[in-house]
């Protein structure tokens, strides 16, 4: 069942989002995308007129946290959404089941934070240090057992269920896997957001249109080798960006001075290009660097052979060269995945190689290439340089599109589709 074929007049439908967003001291949201890129879901079931409760985790709260409420944002949602959406104090309890059963037809009601309750991830709270594996074990297997019936209590309050958080469709966490069991084939569907995230995802490792550039940043090679594994199979070009271009030179024997470097990971690398040369793929390392005298913003900088960092310097993002070999790969590619930038974005002075990466997907995009960007700090960047729109596709899932680029069958898109 497509969001799209059903109708939801008189229904109340359940709506897992992912409305975790950044919050201030004062508790005040610093970047709404989130919420916004929902909103389509949500009003399609109001305009049709169903009734909508809204389920989201915040932050990664021990229990219940003032921090980590979601009463913080039900105003700015109440404003965006143009409905003046309801609150339960609390997502189980009579308050929530009343306040879900008196729904009208145009209504909307958030529900508290789903992780304010250790059944939401299934992980056992409150072990003192020294439990036993006995313990842990009987800990994990009783918190298991109530997530079934945490997971039932949501699924009681509505007639169908949407499934709008990509962000967290790695996870087979109650309401984002566990309680569209209750649901029936035509009962429980996708929302718009993750309808357009499956397809992009589809799209980029299944309708492939030649060459296909992937750009890999971050800083370590250990938390990105699985995917750089699977890439290896259907990529034409592998560009290795981020801290990981330092492992990468020191196992080549390269000098890079005080430059991130997974020591443990050097024989790593070296496989990685060993499988690269015999699968045919090109894989793209940087060949100059710009290096500071301290990491930081306003520190001292230079460019140098990236191979040849004087002591003291280390690689905060990459060189004039590399920026062009770079660029001349990505604009002649027809499919591109961009996870993860060249350096240390956050600081101004180190972001021109990021800025240079992303100009030539615009351009690769704007010649009929298909884009995908994704993974936080990649979409972070590309909306700070204004840039979000002339891509293909912006994802909002970070763990989630990069197990999905694992190959890895994602939990919540499973339950949905069973």
């Amino acid at each position: 069942m497509t969001i799209d074929q059903f109708n939801f007049a008189g229904k109340k439908a359940f709506v897992r989002v992912d409305f975790n967003v950044p919050l201030d001291e004062n508790f005040n949201i610093t970047d709404d995308t989130r919420i916004r890129a929902a909103l389509p879901t949500l009003k399609k079931i109001l305009g049709d007129g169903g009734s909508v409760i809204i389920g989201s985790h915040l932050g990664r709260p021990k229990g219940v946290t003032e921090k980590y409420s979601l009463k913080h944002i039900l105003k700015h949602v109440s404003e965006l959404l143009g409905v003046d959406v309801q609150f339960a104090n609390d997502c189980m309890g009579e308050e929530a089941a009343v306040k879900a059963a008196a729904l009208q037809p145009g209504e909307a009601l958030l529900l508290e934070n789903l992780r304010f309750y250790a059944e939401e991830e299934g992980k056992p709270r409150g072990l003192a240090d020294d439990a036993t594996d006995e313990e842990k074990a009987a800990a994990k297997k009783a918190v298991k057992e109530s997530q079934k019936e945490f997971s039932k209590k949501l699924a009681s309050y509505a007639d169908c269920y949407v499934n709008d958080a990509f962000g967290t469709a790695h996870r087979a966490h109650a309401s984002t896997a566990l309680m569209a069991k209750y649901f029936d084939k035509d009962h429980k569907m996708f929302g718009y957001l993750m309808e357009k995230e499956v397809k992009a995802v589809d799209k980029v490792l299944n309708d492939i249109h030649r060459p296909f550039t992937a750009i890999m940043g971050g800083s370590k090679v250990s938390s990105k080798i699985e995917i750089i594994e699977n890439l290896l199979n259907k990529v034409d070009n592998l560009i290795i960006a981020g801290g990981m271009t330092y492992t990468f030179t020191k196992a080549m024997g390269g000098k890079i001075g005080l430059s991130i470097c997974e020591e443990d990971k050097l024989d790593l690398a070296l496989d990685i290009m060993k499988q690269a040369k015999e699968k045919g793929v090109n894989l793209v390392l940087a060949v100059d660097a710009k290096v500071a005298d301290s990491f930081s913003n306003d520190a001292n900088t230079q460019f140098c052979e990236v191979n040849a960092i004087p002591d003291g310097w280390e690689g905060l993002d990459i060189g004039p060269k590399t920026e062009e070999i770079f660029a001349n790969v990505i604009k002649s590619s027809k499919t591109i995945l961009w996870n993860g930038p060249t350096g240390v974005f956050e600081f101004e002075n180190f972001t021109h190689g990021s800025r240079a990466v992303a100009e030539a997907i615009v351009e690769a995009t704007k010649n009929g290439a298909f884009s995908l960007v994704g993974g936080g700090d990649s979409v972070a960047c590309i909306n700070k340089f204004g840039l979000a729109s002339s891509v293909s596709y912006v994802s909002t899932g970070g763990g989630a599109l990069l197990e999905a680029i694992e190959g890895k069958v994602l939990p919540g898109i499973a339950a949905v589709n069973e």
